[in-house]
């Protein structure tokens, strides 16, 4: 687009700063947002264990969440405009934080599922505007779109992780404040070591439930956390530019695949080899993440030392992942994503190992965030590198391939949290320890069926080269 266009439009040369102002109201926002959201998902199967109650709501999110990115993107922003689509999707959270002053299954799952349907339309949204408001600013600043879009990227995910420190922050202040011994029911401490870790069953019949919080601190943080999202809403609406006053520099101007065409595209895109051998690690992302934030939380942390240090363990977690993101983009440069998975390979297996022999105890508290911090380590490699390597891999087809990877990371999640309150923890990090290695043995195949399939095309372009001398 030329300049000439640029001022056809009304924008000033120095639109260029108004554009980083959009970007960073949509910043702040989200990471304000999802303060509330990650602090009180990650406190569900420990404040809402009774019947598997917590677990069961974030099964719901997940399952509204994967049924709301085929289905609901392209509509709701169409109809609302990218937004409004993101003020409306950040409001049906609402009821899910709100459903917490009085958690029973016909409030809380219902609400979760709402804030799963919402979910879809928020992150398309956000997607959306982003890559609009790179393009404008391209245009202005002569500095290729992409460059522009992996910068606003970069500082969209450097502050929104934040989110995991401020969200727990706030539930361990309100938490940790007054009582806070191990969390097991009728337990003396003699007992924690058989009954908590790797043995740990909710609801189990030996003592296995975990202590209810006073109702006055779950007042308190349902209060802070809707007053988080209500902000969050206004600082959409009253701080952000609607998407129109760029779209006369949007490149491409269809909505997208949606509902059964991206379906469809979907499960075409199931009959690529390289898709269906990197299904398994897709499924462990989900499963290993959800396994943490609910199952960890629970069978190690609230029941060895307290519901009030899960905060702070979901803290450590959250910085190692975002420190992890920038070093591992770093070192993939110097090593290659090679090295860093399989160390990856390694590292997280031994944590799942010694979760399995480790009896915890309650002055083992370091332990627990040296594992949380090797976690987010581990984390932040699997998330970074194989999202990168889909769009090495599958050029051309990525909007399928993304969703096959959405799809079975949503999968990955809700069977981590249908399990969490049936299944003994043991056999649930048997289970995560057997999808880690058939799923990098299924990415290593495909790294393999890579190297050949490059080496036969050098191979054949070099002898048509020898054909014409």
């Amino acid at each position: 687009m030329t300049q000439e266009k640029v001022i056809e439009s009304g924008l000033k040369p120095n639109e260029k700063w108004r554009i980083m102002k959009n970007v960073a109201v949509v910043t702040v926002a989200f990471m304000v947002h999802f303060t509330a959201y990650s602090g009180a998902a990650n406190l569900q199967s420990s404040i809402n264990s009774e019947a598997g109650l917590g677990t069961a709501s974030l099964a719901a999110v997940y399952t509204g969440i994967l049924l709301s990115n085929i289905f609901l993107p392209a509509i709701v922003i169409k109809w609302l405009g990218t937004k409004w689509a993101v003020c409306f999707s950040f409001i049906t959270y609402l009821p899910y934080i709100a459903s917490q002053l009085y958690p029973r299954f016909y409030t809380l799952v219902p609400a979760a599922f709402l804030l799963g349907l919402g979910g879809g339309p928020l992150w398309c949204a956000k997607c959306t505007y982003l890559s609009v408001a790179a393009e404008a600013h391209s245009t202005i600043s002569k500095i290729p779109a992409g460059t522009i879009l992996l910068r606003f990227l970069g500082f969209f995910f450097m502050i929104y992780q934040m989110n995991q420190i401020w969200g727990n922050f706030i539930s361990s202040l309100v938490l940790s404040s007054g009582n806070n011994a191990a969390a097991v029911t009728s337990v003396n401490e003699t007992m924690i070591p058989i009954l908590c870790g790797a043995n740990f069953l909710a609801n189990d019949d030996d003592g296995g439930v975990l202590a209810t919080q006073p109702p006055e601190k779950m007042q308190m943080i349902a209060g802070i956390y809707l007053g988080c999202m209500i902000v969050s809403t206004l600082i959409v609406a009253i701080g952000l530019d609607s998407m129109n006053r760029y779209e006369s520099f949007r490149k491409n101007k269809s909505s997208g695949l949606s509902g059964l065409a991206l379906l469809a595209v979907t499960a075409k895109q199931l009959a690529d080899p390289n898709q269906l051998l990197l299904l398994i690690i897709n499924i462990f992302i989900g499963q290993h993440q959800a396994f943490f934030s609910a199952d960890f939380t629970a069978s190690f942390v609230s029941c060895a030392v307290g519901t009030g240090s899960v905060g702070y363990v979901m803290m450590t977690f959250g910085l190692s992942d975002a420190i992890g993101c920038l070093v591992t983009g770093y070192l993939a440069k110097l090593v290659g994503r090679l090295p860093l998975l399989i160390g990856a390979l390694f590292v997280h297996g031994g944590v799942f190992i010694t979760m399995l022999v480790w009896r915890p105890h309650p002055g083992d508290q370091y332990i627990m965030f040296i594992i949380a911090m090797l976690w987010g380590l581990c984390d932040s490699c699997w998330t970074v590198q194989i999202n990168a390597y889909y769009g090495v891999l599958f050029r051309g087809k990525e909007e399928a391939a993304f969703s096959n990877y959405r799809l079975w990371e949503a999968f990955g999640y809700i069977i981590s949290y249908v399990l969490s309150s049936y299944v003994r923890t043991r056999y649930k990090i048997y289970l995560l320890l057997c999808s880690l290695i058939v799923g990098v043995i299924g990415y290593l195949t495909v790294e393999y069926r890579q190297y050949k399939s490059e080496k036969r095309e050098k191979y054949e372009k070099q002898m048509k080269e020898d054909v014409k001398y």
